[in-house]
């Protein structure tokens, strides 16, 4: 852009430089589905998708100083002599970072805010920041301000596309391993559903299952999750890997008998099955009686029963000492910040404690620092799943990690140094 001249940081305090010719420029684009992404990739890996995107604006605007200023902000800044030139670089960001972004296993499709203002060059480079900052939340009440496409037609085309990808054989299972804390050993896996979407790489839950559950159209998808699960872990079993595989089940096939039926015959098919299922308590609560007699179905011919996301909503012990459930899930709302909150680690110790004394044993899901491994060792639990353990691998990287032991580096001496902080909340 021949408008475009570089430019020193917006922030710069140099107040000996010669201000240069033209208007002052800051654009501020914003990840929007930052928190999304950090889900399934993991809080370490977001930076580098953070810089993925800094890299193709700079390219794509070589004259423009482009920095990440926050965990999802980058800020763009430059001089123009062209009226037109902060919406063209608006238009610029956007279009350099609408393609799929590769970060490990994973196609992140970043979605972007973008807006802006420009000043004087001569101006106050905080007031223009300032003034970018409010666009930028202009620009965000904008993007949500919309009245919503009326979910009824979106689910249904979702649905048709979801059918059409099992057709086509589009589907496929990331796995992401539960480590033993003590023993330090990968006994069981949870499945994780993705879509290897032709034009759109691959394809994260989060886009597809939701409008799924909301139809309650579930089964299909299911049924395939559980004869794929058993055809990998064949696979798996072939190399020398035996471990479980956990399968999340919607709440309302909980209440379907032939769903329960078509399920337990599939997998009274593979004798040689290892599979556990995982359940939330809502689920559980919109029809206790048959989904407890259901669960216990399950339970009779060897599937084992996981209670998910235990915390994150409606915990009832009245159902909870019903359920034939060998494993309760900590929600990661409490584990993430477990080693900065100082009610978190009393509530994940009280929840380990009421879950040993129902003989069950504990997971605690979203375990992203050693740190945070660390407390869960000394708080007695069980089992850690999360990205500092690994994040979720298609097969084959799955076979490798497990067969070259990559758990235990994670694993290993975590005791020790948080035995001082332990003292905190046990006296609490």
């Amino acid at each position: 852009m021949a408008s475009l001249y570089h430019l020193a940081p917006l922030t710069s305090s140099d107040s000996d430089a010669v201000p240069p010719v033209g208007r002052r420029g800051c654009v501020l684009v914003k990840l929007s589905n930052h928190n999304v992404l950090r889900r399934e990739i993991g809080i370490a890996a977001m930076p580098r998708l953070l810089q993925a995107l800094v890299a193709r604006i700079v390219a794509a605007l070589p004259d423009a100083v482009v920095t990440a200023v926050a965990r999802d902000v980058i800020e763009v800044g430059f001089i123009a002599t062209n009226p037109d030139a902060l919406p063209l670089v608006i238009a610029i960001c956007r279009t350099a970072c609408l393609t799929p972004v590769q970060i490990d296993n994973f196609s992140c499709i970043p979605k972007l805010v973008a807006s802006g203002a420009t000043g004087q060059a001569a101006g106050d480079p905080t007031l223009l920041i300032e003034r970018a900052e409010a666009a930028l939340a202009d620009a965000e009440r904008a993007v949500a301000a919309p009245a919503a496409p009326v979910p009824g037609v979106l689910d249904a085309r979702m649905i048709e596309d979801v059918d059409r990808a099992l057709d086509r054989g589009e589907m496929l299972l990331h796995y992401q391993p539960k480590v033993h804390i003590r023993r330090q050993a990968i006994d069981c896996v949870e499945a994780l559903v993705r879509w290897a979407h032709p034009e759109r790489g691959l394809v994260l839950p989060g886009e597809f299952l939701p409008a799924t559950e909301r139809a309650q159209r579930m089964e299909r998808l299911t049924l395939w999750t559980i004869a794929q699960a058993i055809t990998d872990q064949r696979a798996l079993r072939a190399q020398g890997q035996n471990v479980r595989i956990f399968i999340n089940m919607s709440g309302h096939l909980l209440a379907d008998a032939e769903f329960v039926r078509l399920a337990c015959a599939a997998i009274a098919a593979a004798p040689d099955a290892r599979l556990g299922f995982e359940v939330t308590e809502t689920s559980v609560i919109r029809d206790p009686a048959g989904a407890i007699a259901h669960l216990r179905e399950f339970d009779r011919i060897g599937v084992r029963i996981s209670i998910d996301d235990y915390g994150a909503g409606l915990s009832s012990l009245a159902y909870l000492k019903q359920l034939p459930a060998c494993e309760l899930k900590i929600d990661k709302l409490f584990i993430t910040q477990l080693t900065s909150s100082n009610r978190d680690p009393l509530i994940v110790r009280s929840t380990i404690d009421l879950a040993h004394a129902l003989d069950m044993e504990v997971v605690a899901e979203g375990v992203e620092t050693q740190a945070a491994l660390a407390l869960l060792s000394v708080m007695g639990c069980d089992m850690a799943q999360g990205y500092f353990i690994s994040p979720p691998l298609a097969l084959a990287p799955l076979a490798a990690f497990l067969a070259a032991e990559q758990h235990r580096q994670a694993t290993q001496d975590v005791r020790g140094s948080f035995t001082r902080r332990a003292a905190g909340w046990k006296r609490g």
